[in-house]
């Protein structure tokens, strides 16, 4: 039996609001650097004398320092303080943009690359911390991560929308320039509006921040040399199987060291775990989509690159309007429904990809799965990412947002590399099967055998995601007794916070935003 006693809600910081929105401005450019250089790929290999091969780098090495030292800036954001994180992440961004849009030669700009992913790594985890300590109370938190949310699933579509605008009209110099004035702007908000953050000072677990490093890299770099060089090829085995390697090495050692850079019981606790698995589908999806929707509006279609990059604007208007929406039911429904939700309605998306032919208008066969993606991708993100911190300690939250901000990378990497392959080898078992078929069917054959594939991948992970994830984000607050301070009962008692069994695998910590402390009696 458990007794609960209410407590009021937390107030935030008073310019709570004010903090969010340069938050919010910092974690866009984050997530809209992963797509702004994808349609000035083409000017920078004219510009630069560059390769196919050599261009693809220009993404790929800002999504391997970026993936690949997120657990480790998760660290370094819980060690420094997440606001003082936040600016030496700022600074050193608009710096590694302003080095790339002055990039004359290849290295030079895969050298700036590599450094916005390096900074771009200890400044998404101090946002996502942030985001957690400003706003404890549970139905401002559901708004202000509906923000977020928008953020974190629409970024992608402003990425390619402004990166197709700067190139056409200026120059693909300025998709990384760009970042600079925007990075400053972030910086002076932060130091006007951010509230200091606590220095969570601890040993750092070297071995764990080095095998964690090397496995997500060989996973991420598998995956890029996958969509070229195929899954059979010696580089792409050996790059793959290092990663597992190294990852299943890092997790036995989080296991046995007294100070894990990764608690195990971030990962375990079932909500959380739920919503990490939820952002990983849903970034499959929508990789897919952008991937699939781009090559055949382009290859099929004729769009010409801004055309391209606008036609995804309903997308991010589709995320917007479902994640305000969500944003003030997030506390009256169960989260796994919501999840459940947000991955289904990504599905049908992908599902209505599928009635593409080479003749399809935009508005018959592109627009309708562009909103309903948005819609699955704006009701999960604002979710996920609230549930993926939550019940998480003050001192390990930016390494938990580090965790949120893996899921991403992974399920991005993962839909680009298997969607691309799956279509790859459709189109070609089509063309060899039916020697009529023209190229250009055979083609968008693969890409509905792709988006079908994601389509049923989602489905089914909705229903695991709502076996998963049952905590109540407006009313229950599961408190962890290894994180739990001691309490008093009405008889004087000192005890133990207990786990509340309502919410099996925890849920909301102690530091965590809460309308109810419970007590377990068994601990008095």
């Amino acid at each position: 039996m458990h007794t609960s006693t209410r407590t009021p809600p937390t107030t935030g910081h008073r310019r709570r609001w004010w903090a969010l929105a340069v938050i919010a401005l910092g974690q866009l450019m984050v997530v809209f650097d992963v797509t702004i250089v994808n349609v000035a790929l083409p000017s920078i290999g004219r510009d630069l004398d560059v390769s196919e091969s050599g261009r693809s780098w220009v993404i790929t090495a800002y999504t391997l320092s970026f993936a690949g030292l997120l657990l480790a800036g998760g660290k370094v954001a819980d060690n420094l303080g997440a606001k003082k994180a936040f600016l030496v992440a700022l600074a050193g961004f608009a710096a590694a943009s302003a080095v790339g849009g002055a990039a004359g030669n290849l290295a030079m700009l895969l050298a700036a690359r590599a450094g916005q992913g390096v900074f771009a790594a200890l400044l998404a985890p101090a946002a996502m911390s942030m985001m957690a300590a400003l706003f404890p109370d549970p139905r401002e938190r559901g708004r202000a991560f509906a923000v977020f949310g928008v953020v974190m699933g629409g970024g992608a579509g402003v990425g390619l929308v402004l990166g197709g605008v700067l190139t056409e009209h200026l120059s693909w110099h300025w998709t990384l320039y760009v970042n600079t004035p925007l990075a400053l702007l972030a910086g002076l908000g932060a130091v006007l509006v951010l509230p200091a953050s606590p220095r969570h000072r601890a040993r750092v677990d070297m071995a764990g921040a080095v095998l964690a490093t090397a496995g997500l890299v060989g996973l991420i770099y598998g995956s890029s040399t996958a969509i070229a060089d195929g899954w059979a090829a010696p580089v792409t085995l050996s790059a793959l199987a290092a990663g597992i390697v190294l990852l299943a090495a890092f997790a036995a050692v989080q296991a046995r060291v007294r100070h894990p850079l990764l608690p195990p019981r971030i990962v375990t606790d079932r909500n959380r775990g739920g919503a990490y698995l939820a952002f990983v589908l849903v970034m499959i999806g929508m990789s897919g989509m952008f991937l699939l929707v781009s090559y055949y509006l382009q290859t099929i279609v004729g769009y010409t690159a801004q055309r391209t990059g606008a036609a995804f604007l309903p997308f991010a208007a589709a995320t917007l309007l479902a994640s305000t929406a969500v944003g003030h039911v997030m506390t009256r429904v169960r989260t796994g429904a919501l999840l459940a939700v947000g991955l289904l309605l990504a599905a049908a998306g992908l599902a209505w990809l599928t009635r593409l032919d080479v003749a399809t208008a935009y508005t018959a066969g592109v627009l309708p799965a562009l909103l309903l993606i948005g819609a699955g991708v704006g009701a999960l993100s604002p979710v996920a990412a609230n549930l993926g911190t939550l019940g998480v300690p003050g001192h390990e939250t930016g390494i938990a947002s580090a965790v949120f901000n893996v899921s991403e990378q992974l399920g991005a990497s993962a839909g680009v590399a298997v969607l691309n392959t799956i279509a790859a080898i459709s189109t070609a078992a089509v063309l060899a099967a039916r020697p009529a078929t023209t190229l250009a069917a055979g083609t968008v054959h693969g890409y509905t055998v792709a988006a079908a594939s994601a389509a049923a991948l989602l489905a089914v992970g909705a229903v695991a995601v709502l076996a998963l994830a049952n905590a109540h984000l407006g009313t229950e607050t599961a408190v962890s007794a290894d994180t739990a301070p001691l309490t008093r009962t009405n008889t004087g008692q000192r005890q133990d916070s207990g786990r509340l069994r309502g919410v099996p695998g925890g849920g909301a910590g102690v530091d965590s935003p809460a309308s109810k402390s419970y007590i377990h009696p068994s601990h008095v």
